[in-house]
């Protein structure tokens, strides 16, 4: 073969590589073109289905939105169960599958399905409530919630296996009345997947016959759960828990009733910058609830909703009732069943209602009486969570999730999981404003009623003292202006007549 054929079929061979190239840009192009069309019809008609009513009144149904690992079952158990009888819950609200909207008196639904959930209840009668979080705690937050209840399987010595600790999982939930974590999105996808690694790794330090490998670093012990860096990578992680957030008040999750919601979210994932047309309908959403709070600031966001949320229950719901009578319903159902039947077992079989209803012997419920009884709630709450969890991750000890550990975490994965979860933070910061404006209009509520006796009994506490706090320096700064005033007259006085 000459020179000037090798030149030959390299020219072809380059022509042939461009001509491919080219056809594959075109195919790229058209398949962005389609996932653009997609997205921007499922924004369109998503704001259009909006309702302009009033987002400050309370209507007749309150749809709490609850993103996972945000705090929210503490508002469920310490506020709402508090402001609603069970017979105003709407039945398995955590249990997509039995889950009815339609039962008479159904004034509260509360669950982790998305927005799109919406559909299913009449929006000009529908209030909507929501937490967000700080995106990267959450997912931290997720990671280890999905580490703790696999944990759990590893307690019995009899379940060897995976299919096993499935298989009692299974039986167990059909012979309970409880809903439970495996029944909830998205724990029925990431505690079973987590739960078959954790096994996968028990049985090859068994059949390697070697001490497992210490490191310090928890959240990157290989030998005993899933490094973070491999969890937060894997497709399963990159569907259900990146961008979460905004995924479930767009209504565009894998749990969504919504058709073309696996659609919009694949060509989101797959073309970042089609994620904001998602992000504007979240942050529209957001726009429209009766109350959006941030878990980081969880005394001030407990404040605005007992004042702007819990306030007009009370006016709406338990007028009639003392506090008494309601807690005291609540608590006598939690005595019969264990467990009321709309409660979500976010932490299994073990996860029963604890002793956390606070009631109050004489009265009618105010806003001041449901904060004291949220605050000792709370308090309870924690305990047995925080015990359940020392229990859970003893089976994969020495893995330790605490704050000491987080701060081992690289910089560099740090910054991979931010920019994973884009969207939820700019939604976030969204979220941060809005929470202000709250607190601005309870404020400017309080100034303008001016109800005095209304700040000592129906305001937390800490919003009274910081009010007269404020007030108190501004009229100590008036007096104080005054006094250099009269001073500086007085001694140009003097010095008129010395001179």
């Amino acid at each position: 073969m000459n020179r000037e054929m090798i030149h030959t079929l390299v020219l072809i061979l380059i022509l042939f590589l461009l001509d491919s190239h080219k056809v594959q840009a075109s195919v790229g192009d058209n398949d962005y073109k389609s996932c653009e069309h997609v997205v921007k019809n499922w924004a369109s008609s998503s704001v259009d289905l909006e309702v302009s009513n009033d987002k400050h009144e309370l209507r007749d149904l309150l749809f709490f939105l609850h993103i996972p690992r945000t705090g929210g079952r503490t508002y469920l158990h310490c506020f709402l169960k508090k402001l609603y009888s069970n017979s105003q819950e709407c039945p398995r609200s955590y249990d997509k599958l039995r889950f009815n909207p339609g039962e008479p008196n159904c004034r509260l639904i509360s669950t982790h399905d998305d927005y799109s959930v919406m559909s299913k209840f009449p929006r000009e009668k529908t209030s909507v409530v929501t937490i967000l979080r700080n995106p990267l705690d959450r997912v931290f937050s997720t990671y280890e919630f999905s580490v703790e209840v696999a944990a759990r399987f590893l307690i019995h010595p009899n379940l060897t296996s995976v299919a096993k600790a499935a298989e009692r999982a299974l039986r167990a939930r059909r012979e309970s009345s409880v809903v439970s974590t495996l029944d909830i999105w998205p724990w029925k996808y990431l505690v079973p997947w987590m739960r078959e690694d954790v096994f996968a790794r028990r049985d090859a330090r068994r059949l390697r016959g070697l001490p497992h490998l210490v490191t310090n670093d928890s959240y990157d012990m290989d030998d005993m759960v899933m490094p973070l860096h491999e969890y937060i990578n894997d497709p399963i992680a990159q569907d259900i828990v990146h961008n979460g957030a905004t995924f479930q008040i767009a209504g565009i999750t894998n749990n969504s009733y919504s058709a073309d919601s696996h659609e919009v979210r694949h060509c989101v994932q797959k073309y970042r910058a089609l994620g904001e047309y998602v992000l504007e309908v979240a942050k529209k959403r957001l726009d429209e609830m009766l109350y959006v709070g941030l878990t980081e600031n969880h005394k001030e966001s407990a404040t605005v909703f007992a004042n702007a949320v819990g306030a007009q229950v009370i006016s709406m719901h338990m007028e009639p009732n003392t506090i008494t009578d309601a807690a005291s319903h609540i608590d006598h159902a939690s005595e019969i069943k264990g467990k009321s039947p709309n409660d979500n077992n976010e932490t299994d079989a073990d996860d029963q209602d604890h002793n956390t209803n606070v009631t109050f012997s004489t009265g009618k419920m105010t806003v001041g009486k449901l904060l004291e009884s949220y605050e000792s709630c709370v308090l309870s709450l924690r305990r047995s969570q925080s015990q359940r969890r020392v229990n859970s991750l003893k089976q994969v000890s020495p893995v330790n999730f605490t704050k000491e550990a987080r701060k081992m975490v690289s910089p560099e994965l740090l910054h991979e999981i931010e920019s994973l979860n884009n969207l939820d933070i700019q939604l976030y910061n969204y979220a941060q404003s809005i929470f202000s404006e709250h607190q601005d209009t309870m404020r400017h509520n309080v100034v303008t009623e001016g109800l005095a006796s209304t700040l000592s009994t129906n305001i937390h506490p800490s919003l009274y003292d910081s009010l007269t706090s404020n007030l108190l320096f501004i009229c100590i700064g008036c007096f104080s202006s005054i006094l250099i005033l009269v001073y500086v007259k007085s001694w140009r006085r003097v010095s008129k007549l010395k001179l």
